[in-house]
């Protein structure tokens, strides 16, 4: 049975509780998810307010905005409520909270850490729900000189030239190199034919005096280093 406090429209809730009064009291970041995405939308349904609504959407993709972004416009018009006006801009938000994360990475950083690689391609990466292989080129200074899809495959994997990978690296007068791929699946555990890839990358860049820096494997959530767990010792 749904509390009281559901079925009352939005502005007859306490003034602190309502998203928009809540934002100019105390700020955005005061906000939860389904508040902030209730203020898009504007408005629930007759049986439930807007935050409600959006507390039950996020529920549905396990409160990950991330996989919610992953939903079509008739999965969103699935829930009572959403019909083609507020899903559209659900998914036109999120899809700016991408582009966000794009634009950022266009900076071009200097590569430190291997979670500064998963932060550089994870907009690009793991919102896919097929496996792509990306290598990461960089200079001496391990500054980003080029980021480039190299392959695209299944749900379970993609197949990979390392020629390819190579040409690009001298293409680009790289001195290192990184490779990225994704796993749908969630587990980021690297399977043999990654260890073999990576191994294969690794001796062929060498014979060419380019190193490979890190093999990065990830997820939505997470991710796998290859040199933090000692690979290439």
């Amino acid at each position: 049975m749904k509390s009281e406090r559901n079925r009352l429209a939005i502005h007859q809730w306490a003034e602190e509780d309502r998203p928009r009064e809540k934002l100019l009291l105390k700020g955005v970041a005061a906000l939860t998810n389904a508040e902030l995405l209730a203020l898009l939308i504007g408005s629930g349904n007759r049986e439930e307010s807007a935050v409600s609504l959006m507390q039950r959407v996020l529920r549905s993709c396990n409160n990950s905005l991330n996989e919610l972004s992953k939903r079509q416009l008739n999965e969103l018009q699935q829930f009572k409520g959403l019909g083609v006006a507020k899903a559209t801009t659900l998914i036109a938000a999120l899809e700016l909270t991408k582009r966000r994360a794009l634009e950022k990475g266009k900076e071009q950083p200097q590569i430190r850490y291997s979670r500064d690689i998963y932060e550089l391609l994870h907009p690009y990466l793991a919102h896919l729900d097929h496996e792509e292989l990306w290598v990461l080129l960089l200079n001496q200074a391990h500054k980003v000189l080029d980021k480039t899809p190299i392959s695209s495959g299944g749900i379970d994997g993609t197949y990979a030239d390392i020629r390819i990978i190579l040409k690009q690296a001298l293409l680009q007068n790289a001195c290192s190199l990184a490779l990225i791929h994704n796993h749908p699946s969630g587990n980021c555990t690297p399977s043999l034919q990654d260890k073999t890839l990576t191994q294969s990358v690794y001796d062929g860049a060498k014979t060419i005096n380019i190193h490979l820096l890190d093999h990065i494997i990830i997820t939505h959530s997470t991710y796998y280093s290859f040199a933090d767990e000692g690979f290439f010792e």
